[in-house]
């Protein structure tokens, strides 16, 4: 069953209404039966419904005197597609909350078009949301996917192997420069402000039987216990496998948060099928960082190194590193 798109409802005037016209004008087709109190979706055909909500906060995310506003969008849009992509889904809609200060007013322009470039990437559209005045900057954003296959965080099995997608360390390095005055480096600050989600990686990942999956953002080392927790066993990672970006120690890149990589876990005939073809399916690297034991079997000294805890918001109250 499908069903077409309604037209965009007409707005009362005022300056809330004003915001979110210039926002559907920015966004264009985009944007798809904007302004009643809910959006109405097709039931899906072809697969499992999956839906994610994840916010993007001022202070708490990131600083403006670090990126862009534009960038600021890109991260918060991200952000919540990363997690449909640790479930192997592909987005469909997107439905975004700003809770807007005063002195954001003027760059929301910018914000949106950096939202809209990663969601019209991802084959999405905009189906809803919200507006607020507010004394801090953030960005509610809920997703809703598809995925043939669904892969959670509670499937890893004894003798699967770990991997993680991409090169690790860049949003940690970044954050440690700004943090010392100092100009992160090129590839840092741009994993950092232009993160890429992994959808392509993900799905593939689910479709060749991988156990269990999340995206990498409290870090490589806190993500795999939160596996570990999830599936009853113990991920054992090797520092001397961790991809890391350059100039990148082994644990600072198992500490780095909001890295959106994916960790997975999968059965070694299914990795070995999966890493002849992996060429044509993404340029993204594919690495085994490790191997899922049982937890009565595990080597305490096999873990993860201390000090790469990973983050935590209510522990830590900072920003990821």
């Amino acid at each position: 069953m499908s069903l077409e798109p309604r037209p965009h409802q007409a707005m009362r005037e005022g300056a809330e209404f004003d915001t979110i016209r210039a926002l559907m004008a920015r966004w264009g087709d985009l944007a798809v039966d904007i302004g009643d109190d809910a959006a109405v979706l097709a039931p899906s055909t072809h697969g499992t419904r999956v839906v994610s909500v994840d916010a993007c906060v001022e202070d708490v995310h990131f600083r403006r005197a670090w990126i862009s506003a534009r960038e600021v969008g890109v991260r918060a849009a991200v952000a919540a597609l990363s997690d449909l992509a640790a479930m192997g889904a592909r987005a469909e809609s997107v439905l975004i909350a700003f809770v807007i200060p005063d002195t954001w007013r003027e760059a929301l322009s910018e914000v949106a078009d950096g939202m809209g470039a990663v969601i019209r990437e991802a084959g999405a559209r905009i189906v809803g949301g919200n507006l607020s005045h507010g004394a801090v900057f953030s960005i509610t954003t809920t997703v809703i996917g598809c995925a043939q296959r669904v892969v959670s965080r509670s499937g890893a099995r004894a003798g699967d192997l770990v991997l993680v997608t991409g090169l690790l360390g860049g949003p940690g390095a970044a954050i440690q420069a700004w943090d010392a005055g100092q100009s992160p480096v090129a590839w840092s600050r741009g994993r950092f402000a232009s993160p890429r989600p992994r959808w392509t990686e993900g799905e593939a990942l689910a479709l060749a039987g991988a156990t269990a999956m999340i995206d990498v953002s409290d870090g490589l080392a806190g993500d795999a216990r939160h596996v570990a927790a999830a599936s009853g066993v113990v991920l054992e990672l090797d520092a001397a496998l961790v991809p890391a970006g350059p100039g990148i120690s082994a644990e600072a890149a198992m500490r780095s948060g909001e890295e959106y990589e994916l960790l997975a876990c999968i059965p070694v005939e299914a990795y070995e099928k999966l890493a002849a073809g992996w060429a044509a399916i993404s340029a993204v690297p594919l690495t085994v960082v490790g191997v899922v034991r049982d937890a009565a079997d595990a080597q305490p000294t096999a873990t993860v190194p201390s000090g790469a805890r990973g983050f935590d918001h209510f522990a830590m109250g900072q920003i990821p590193r």
